[in-house]
């Protein structure tokens, strides 16, 4: 799941990247072009409501695309978000 929210007093959004704590099992990265697509820079923590996430500032209206990497090179989608190719993509 992919939660946007504004930043008071800027013109930037708070992305919110969240997924089932277990599934799928291991450690699991945001990678795309707002980190240059290096594995292991935004890694989705742990949270006490049995998800885990990171959450990411970029600037308001612009366009990002995204995928999710898991253990052992796993790559894999966001399920509810917008397609641009083979990538997910934010629109923020």
């Amino acid at each position: 799941m992919i939660r946007l929210s504004k930043v008071a007093k800027s013109d930037n959004v708070k992305v919110t990247f969240s997924l089932p704590a277990g599934e799928p099992p291991g450690t699991v990265s945001v990678v795309g072009d707002f980190n240059d697509w290096r594995p292991g820079t935004n890694v989705l923590a742990k949270r006490a409501n049995g998800t885990r996430s990171v959450a990411i500032t970029l600037p308001a209206g612009s366009k990002y695309r995204f995928r999710y990497l898991g253990e052992n090179g796993h790559w894999f989608d966001d399920g509810e978000a917008e397609r641009d190719g083979d990538a997910g993509l934010i629109i923020t």
